[in-house]
């Protein structure tokens, strides 16, 4: 693993006019939604196929990043199937029954059924996803009551494990269950010092991952890369640390869909066939693990000084009464931009909790302290379960 690299060497990946004759497409905003179950049996089916090659295309899954530009990410048989290896291999779960929490229009749900079908067991899906309903607690509940095997694995986006979590006080039986799981996958947005500090309380079997529908799904556990995925830092000067995140293996994507040109922006091979994706994520490696700091969009620039947001939010969250904090560039006028803040609190007053929390940030160099704070009880969210980042950023400049 290299901290730092010069992607010069590399080739742009220019995808040839792909087969997708045998490949499922899965979008939310597709004319023909699949059901999770019509899922399931599609890789029941293709996966008991012989293929022509290890590189049929297999999976076409939407994916708007955090951009808002919707894209369709072109995924190969092989690439599906070494991601899901690297992760039974990582998490020791090649014989366990998995429960579906995630929509399988999202390549974290559909890796929940190609995992089952590629470990020959049948998997859980709760009664929101299948009836397409808000994912609640009572629900997990129920459905985690079902499953049968010795071993249970559950991936999850870090609002649902603290909203079960929470919940935990009003049905018992919660706790008792997340603990039984012997990997509690956590990815889709990053999670907060409190959240990870209450799963380790618990003594939670969590996996923090990092990864994308161009990785196959989650390719960096816990911060460490997968057997099967390569992770190198593009920096722009050799001194540096920090910089742009590449990841290559064989689980990597194939490109986009009907869109060469930004296939040839975000994909490129070496001359020995090993694929890679250049990231919109910004990064450093230390003593081996990779620390996300943000996408290279997030970074704020105010009077001239970068400014990482990661930083920000990890001392906000510091604070015992904060859940999740987010920072975002807000116009300034002598500056050009400033720092603003939304941060979720659910169980504390705004005008108590601000004061403090800018107490808090003098901890923080001064170009990185908020000029903006918003606090607010009640979290928007995106059907995936992850926060709307664009809707928290029009809250902060609504004011």
């Amino acid at each position: 693993m290299t901290v730092s690299f010069d992607p010069s060497q590399l080739q742009p990946f220019r995808l040839p006019t792909p087969d997708i004759s045998r490949a499922l497409r899965l979008e939310a905003q597709h004319p023909r939604a699949y059901s999770p179950t019509d899922v399931l049996h599609f890789f029941d089916r293709y996966f008991a196929a012989t293929p022509h090659t290890s590189e049929d295309i297999a999976l076409l899954v939407g994916t708007s990043g955090s951009t808002g530009a919707p894209k369709i990410t072109v995924l190969s048989r092989s690439a599906l199937v070494h991601s899901a290896q690297a992760t039974a291999q990582a998490t020791g779960s090649r014989q366990s029954q998995w429960l579906l929490c995630l929509p399988v229009h999202y390549i974290a749900g559909a890796q929940v059924l190609i995992r089952s079908v590629l470990n020959g067991t049948t998997p859980v899906i709760t009664g929101a996803i299948m009836h397409n309903r808000h994912f609640s607690s009572e629900d997990f509940l129920q459905s985690a009551r079902t499953m049968t095997a010795k071993t249970k694995m559950v991936s999850l986006v870090p609002t649902q494990l603290q909203q079960l979590l929470d919940d935990a006080q009003r049905f018992p039986e919660l706790l008792e269950l997340l603990q039984e799981f012997c990997g509690i996958l956590l990815g889709g947005a990053p999670a907060s010092r409190s959240l990870r500090e209450k799963a380790q309380k618990y003594q939670l079997k969590i996996f923090t991952t990092y990864g994308s529908a161009e990785t196959a799904g989650g390719c960096v556990y816990n911060g460490l890369p997968l057997s099967s995925t390569q992770l190198r830092i593009e920096t722009q000067h050799p001194e540096d640390t920090t910089g742009r995140i590449w990841l290559g293996g064989e689980h990597v994507a194939h490109g986009y869909l009907d869109q060469p040109q930004r296939t040839a922006e975000h994909f490129w091979y070496e001359n020995n066939g090993t694929r890679w994706y250049r990231t919109d994520d910004i990064g450093s490696l230390s003593q081996g693990f990779l620390e996300v700091h943000g996408r290279a969009d997030d970074i704020i620039i105010s009077g001239g000084v970068k400014i990482a947001p990661a930083p920000i939010a990890q001392c906000l969250e510091a604070h015992p009464a904060v859940v999740s904090a987010f920072v975002f560039p807000v116009p300034h006028r002598r500056w050009g931009q400033a720092v603003g803040c939304v941060v979720y609190a659910p169980e504390e007053s705004p005008a108590r909790l601000s004061p403090q929390l800018q107490q808090l940030c003098q901890n923080l160099e001064p170009a990185q302290r908020p000029k903006y704070l918003r606090v607010i009880s009640t979290l928007p969210l995106l059907s995936t379960g992850k926060p709307d980042r664009e809707a928290l950023h029009t809250l902060l400049r609504e004011g």
